[in-house]
């Protein structure tokens, strides 16, 4: 069901373009337009950007997308390309052209010839999406005009389409047509835009925007579909005909739809079931009985084989039995797998319908299962269970919400990546879409403790020992597993040497637990000349030896997008033993900042020779407003300073 982005695509193509003397007027008149001018920063500009759907009887789309850019810089030579995405099963291209308008007006053609044809998604050993593409940026000069026009045709399982009108490239005129078959109509919603009035004649509907600005990327910022203007488009046909393809007016019909698509593959055989009782042997609880299985389930390898997504492939998961005698499937295949596992086990559970990615990516107001790239599991839990990852549903009760594809986060956790948004739960008539816990910062914290006995030439030997839990452990594991020892133990180096910048790593201990709830690092190394050197008499250090994981780069002092903080908790103690001879001369203050976003604190104490240290930051997961930007820049500039700070010894 993941459909990812269009991946890069290495491929050779010819790139000698034949002349053409075939250029369409809207080419032309495309490549005549003066763009304003743009900053620097913006790489090109969109000079039309339409696409227009004709819908028949039977549901059948022809779609014709049209799009014209001009290159402003080298960097925006990677713009000059087309594609057109289609399934193999229902759908096919019938078109795929281009045109190069050089600066100095020479047009070159880009015909079957020049265009390529490959898979859409990377991980997948079989996928029936596939995309037709043109590369042309080794032609595109800046002051060039890329433009292509595509032609393809397809029949969905339901009556509904997403308009987007623009990327972050500016977009001087973006345009989207529908034509309906007599007696139709269609609905729209618009979004991160005022309303987009269709002007409609004869069964055919015109939505048009111009002058859209560049979407420049900034840190911590929302993704594009948070910012640029779409349209959740329904086209409904007479009578309530179902003949192409069901609509929807409600969660409810979006639920009763997934549901029965997916219900019957909840198959069973004797090995499935003997696993599923071997498993939860012996629990006493809910979810003692939950948690074996949802493990297992994670080991299942993710593989995807996704065939029929044009009849609803996409949406139904392999026949549980299946899955688990081949032992691999994707993401609805093992959520379904997990949920017949803990049918035989006596507990009900859910498939649950969320966008992995991107918190802010569904929207209430158009019910519709384009919004969704990802499955997911809730199971019903008694009063009795408490995990960070239960809510409360209106009609089903408790559930704990899991991803049974994310190998890291343990049962009772969600991702981080899908917390805090709307998910629709496949219930039937009962299912409703509901918003995704958000954990805590206490339950996703980092806790770290050093020892640095700092020399009289200003060289440190320390011993540091981090220990993580929740979340931030399930992003430590990722990171232990994903990376061989060797290249592990360089990103620990490299993490050291960010602060300490001769050191020398003598021992990297990682010790995740078998559980994934909690991770461990050990880590020890020396580093000379760490603390500076004044007139002989002076030594000046920082005791925050080692770096935060997360940082927050706020350097800009205007913003135009809001800021997406997650949920974060750091708490650390150094214990620098300082070097005989040396006093502290100056010291910098203990601090306490507070913010509706999180809390800083920082403290400095000298007791018998030895230097105590201690920070901790809590952030908690939230959206700031564009306009309270300057709280934002203000407070973890304050963090970043007071990390700075250096304690000065002198010499007695």
């Amino acid at each position: 069901m993941r459909i990812p982005k269009i991946p890069l695509i290495a491929i050779l193509l010819l790139h000698a373009a034949s002349a053409a003397d075939d250029t369409p007027a809207w080419v032309r008149e495309a490549a005549a337009i003066a763009p304003p001018k743009y900053d620097a920063k913006v790489p090109a500009v969109v000079l039309l950007n339409e696409q227009h759907v004709v819908v028949d009887q039977s549901g059948r789309r022809t779609c014709t997308t049209r799009r014209a850019v001009r290159i402003l810089s080298r960097e925006g030579r990677e713009f000059a390309r087309g594609s057109e995405i289609y399934l193999t099963g229902t759908g096919k291209v019938r078109e795929l052209r281009g045109w190069l308008v050089t600066p100095s007006g020479e047009t070159r053609r880009y015909g079957k010839e020049k265009t390529a044809d490959v898979g859409l998604v990377e991980n997948d050993i079989y996928n029936e999406y596939r995309v037709r593409v043109i590369l042309a940026a080794q032609d595109a000069d800046p002051g060039s005009v890329f433009a292509y026009e595509a032609v393809s045709e397809d029949k969905s399982i339901f009556t509904q389409w997403l308009w987007e009108f623009q990327d972050r490239l500016p977009a001087l005129t973006s345009r989207f047509v529908l034509s309906l078959p007599a007696g139709w109509r269609a609905e729209t919603v618009t979004f991160n835009a005022e309303t987009v009035r269709p002007l409609i004649t004869e069964g055919i509907y015109t939505w048009e925007l111009k002058n859209l600005p560049f979407l420049e990327p900034e840190p911590a910022s929302p993704e594009i579909s948070a910012l640029a203007p779409w349209l959740g488009v329904s086209f409904i046909a007479p009578d309530g005909s179902r003949s192409a393809g069901p609509s929807f007016s409600s969660w409810t019909d979006v639920s009763r739809f997934q549901t029965e698509v997916a219900d019957s593959q909840q198959t069973t055989n004797d090995a499935l079931m003997e696993k599923s009782r071997s498993l939860v042997a012996g629990s006493a609880t809910d979810f003692d009985r939950l948690a074996p299985i949802a493990r297992y389930v994670q080991s299942v390898k993710y593989i995807a084989i996704s065939t029929r997504l044009g009849r609803g492939g996409g949406y139904r998961p392999h026949p549980a039995a299946e899955v688990f005698t081949k032992s691999y499937g994707d993401c609805k295949d093992k959520a379904n797998l997990m949920r017949t596992m803990l049918k035989v086990a006596g507990i009900d559970s859910y498939l649950v319908a969320i966008y992995s990615g991107d918190r802010a990516h569904v929207r209430e107001a158009w019910p519709s299962p384009w919004q969704f790239n990802h499955m997911i599991l809730a199971a019903k839990v008694s009063p009795q269970t408490t995990a960070a990852s239960v809510i409360e549903h209106p009609k089903l009760g408790r559930l704990l919400i899991f991803d049974p594809t994310d190998e890291m986060t343990p049962p009772g956790y969600l991702p981080d990546y899908e917390q805090d948004s709307l998910a629709l739960v496949l219930a039937g008539e009962s299912g409703a879409l509901l918003r995704m816990p958000v954990t805590p910062p206490s339950a996703n914290r980092v806790e770290r403790e050093a020892d640095v006995v700092l020399a009289a030439d200003g060289g440190i030997s320390a011993k540091a020992r981090e220990h993580s839990f929740g979340e931030s452990a399930a992003d430590a594991r990722r990171r232990f597993v994903h990376y061989s020892r060797a290249d592990y133990v360089k990103r620990i180096e490299h993490w050291v040497a960010a602060t300490a910048t001769e050191a020398t790593v003598s021992k990297v201990e990682p010790e995740p637990t078998k559980d994934g709830t909690e991770f461990s690092l050990g880590v020890e190394f020396q580093a000379p000349r760490y603390a500076q050197m004044l007139q002989g008499r002076l030594m000046m250090f920082r005791p925050a030896v080692l770096a935060r994981t997360t940082q927050y780069p706020f350097a800009s002092e205007k913003r135009k997008q809001p800021v997406v903080l997650d949920s974060e908790s750091c708490t650390e103690t150094v214990r620098v033993t300082l070097p005989a001879g040396f006093a502290v001369d100056e010291m910098p203050d203990s601090a306490s900042l507070d913010a509706p976003f999180g809390t800083y604190r920082v403290s400095y104490k000298v007791d018998n020779g030895t230097l105590l240290f201690t920070r901790s930051l809590e952030v908690k997961a939230t959206t700031v407003p564009a306009a309270d930007y300057s709280k934002v820049r203000d407070f973890f500039g304050r963090v970043a300073g007071s990390e700075q700070s250096p304690v000065v010894l002198i010499k007695r």
